[in-house]
């Protein structure tokens, strides 16, 4: 199974679903606390935290796992 964490709109707030997953894990009343949960668990799995804006768009990917070739980090 995938150790990728997204963080989506949902009924009232934010969730967070391990990737694969037909229902949240967890579900938050802000955004910003539905990354720090998705970060904490992305951070444990060595996996990557996807972050969704409103419309269900992506506008964020950070990675936590062991990568050999890893990207430049442009947004830094």
């Amino acid at each position: 199974m995938s150790k990728n964490y997204h963080v989506v709109p949902h009924e009232g707030g934010w969730a967070v679903k391990k990737e694969g997953a037909d229902k949240a894990g967890s579900v938050h009343h802000t955004q910003k606390e539905a990354i720090d949960t998705g970060r904490e668990r992305a951070i444990r799995d060595g996996g990557e935290l996807v972050i969704h804006d409103r419309d269900g768009r992506i506008r964020d990917k950070d990675s936590y796992g062991n990568d050999p070739n890893p990207p430049k980090d442009t947004k830094h």
